[in-house]
């Protein structure tokens, strides 16, 4: 087992700087001097190219990149250009609500998505299994910010239910968390529902049956188990990705997540906090398969001898 994770660990930390390299140098090739919108238009020429100077910015792409891994190797992300704050902290200052965010959307998405998943398969081509998957798939389908001013405009304007934005009380977190949840919902109901069934047909649930079991018992002890390996993946993979950030989400809602950081970062032009937020979020989402990884060689035995 301990051998197994050493390998995966080893296996992520190249992926790790190849995707840092890949973000940076992306950055490198956009158009503009982030010294000019540090510093405003009518900075003069020679200020401009004295500070670009001090700042290392005149050196080879690759010397920069060296410098930048030995510092966020150290959690320095570098300088905001627009706020002049560091960037590692504005990061952390937003991380709390994106996880807020991403808690309670995978709370929702677990809660609807499994039991409809495990219903639906027991229920097999009746009216409620092609409700229930047809529900799942307007959450896959429909685009989240569109579920997000829908329910805006139902839930805060029409019936003054819930707030409309922000992210000071419990309420404010009803919605975006539904909007997030719901779209995940689908994919986890879904995949409980196919897993299930190839699980179902299995010689060893056919012994269970025989033996006089009850139908729920069959389900719940023998087939729930192997078939929510892949789930339980799935879940761990999609929480990761929501704690990168919602981009669509945090801003409809107006909740100052990682997502929002991103937004106002693209439209400052504030190159440093754009580079460190995309890589701390693609980071998360590594990490995310990493513990995914793990966590299905402990439910699948046969996963470590590979």
């Amino acid at each position: 087992m301990g051998k197994y994770i050493t390998k995966r660990i080893l296996i992520s930390i190249p992926l790790m700087i190849a995707v840092v390299l890949v973000v940076f140098l992306m950055l490198q090739v956009l158009p503009g001097n982030p010294i000019t919108v540090m510093m405003g238009e009518k900075a003069s020429p020679a200020v401009i190219e004295r500070v670009t100077e001090q700042m290392g910015l005149n050196d080879p792409v690759m010397v920069r990149f060296g410098r930048y891994i030995l510092d966020a190797c150290q959690g320095d992300l570098g300088i905001s250009y627009k706020l002049n704050r560091p960037i590692t902290g504005l990061i952390m200052e937003a991380f709390p609500n994106t996880v807020k965010l991403a808690i309670a959307a995978a709370l929702v998405a677990w809660i609807i998505g499994i039991p409809a998943g495990i219903v639906s398969a027991i229920r097999k081509d009746t009216l409620l299994d092609r409700g229930l998957m047809g529900f799942s798939l307007v959450g896959i389908s429909l685009p989240v910010f569109w579920a997000a001013m829908l329910m805006q405009f139902v839930f805060a304007y029409k019936l003054g239910w819930l707030p409309v934005a922000g992210f000071s009380t419990w309420k404010h977190l009803i919605m975006p968390a539904f909007v997030l949840g719901w779209a995940s919902s689908g994919t986890i109901a879904r995949l409980t529902r196919s897993s299930l069934l190839g699980i179902m047909r299995n010689d060893y649930i056919r012994t269970a049956r025989a033996k006089g079991l009850r139908e729920s018992l069959v389900v719940i002890r023998h087939g729930l188990k192997n078939a929510m390996i892949p789930v339980v993946t799935m879940m761990a993979m999609q929480f990761a990705s929501l704690l990168s950030g919602a981009v669509l989400t945090e801003t409809v809602f107006g909740i100052g997540g990682i997502g929002v950081l991103m937004v106002s970062a693209v439209n400052d032009r504030d190159m440093p906090l754009l580079q460190g937020s995309v890589i701390f979020s693609t980071m998360i989402i590594i990490l995310g398969n990493l513990v995914a990884d793990i966590l299905y060689s402990f439910l699948d035995p046969k996963i470590r001898e590979q």
